[in-house]
């Protein structure tokens, strides 16, 4: 079974990209200020956006899969190779530091007409295509340090895939709560 709506290929990606960045600009995440405040502790909006979405996501995949609409395994789950997630995220974590924009905001930020979005942008597509140069030599590297085969959080951990809803829907009401009680709730005003 295709889903959602029996769209399949390049199609349905456009149409939840642009559903998803609707969404991030909505959320204010088409500003790269909002996404260094995140780093530095001062504004959980980006933490609040995308954990929603975390939850939201989830608990759609496991309504569909009680519903019968489709089952956990048609969800394609990638094997996690450890050294090529390390340097991957080390290059996006310098990036959001460097820039306030992960790839995703920076399509965001560019599409709102945000100078430092269009900038951010483009260096992404200069670092692809610098990536893409110098991957066969680092390939071996990439494909290093197999991880867990295909496993998802309950996979992982043993656990039925309720109890990791409810201990997502735990982490983010502790976050709510840390972050209402420690005043870390500040909503940063970025210049737009």
């Amino acid at each position: 079974m295709t889903f959602p709506l029996g769209m399949t290929g390049p199609i349905s990606g456009l149409v939840c990209g642009a559903l998803f960045g609707f969404i991030l600009q909505r959320g204010g995440l088409g500003n790269g200020c909002r996404l260094t405040a995140q780093l530095r502790l001062q504004d959980w909006t980006v933490f609040n956006v995308m954990f929603t979405a975390i939850l939201v996501a989830a608990g759609g995949l496991y309504v569909l899969e009680l519903a019968g609409v489709m089952h956990a395994s048609d969800i394609f789950v990638p094997t996690t190779y450890l050294w090529a997630t390390l340097l991957g995220g080390a290059l996006i974590g310098v990036g959001m530091g460097l820039g306030g924009y992960c790839p995703g905001t920076s399509v965001v930020g560019a599409a709102a007409g945000r100078i430092d979005g269009i900038v951010f942008f483009i260096g992404l597509i200069v670092g692809v295509i610098a990536f893409a140069g110098v991957y066969t030599p680092i390939a071996p590297l990439l494909g290093a340090a197999a991880g867990p085969q295909s496993q998802t959080l309950g996979d992982l951990l043993g656990l039925p895939a309720w109890a990791v809803l409810a201990i997502l829907i735990g982490v983010a009401a502790g976050v709510w709560w840390f972050t209402r009680r420690s005043g870390g709730d500040q909503t940063i005003t970025c210049a737009d």
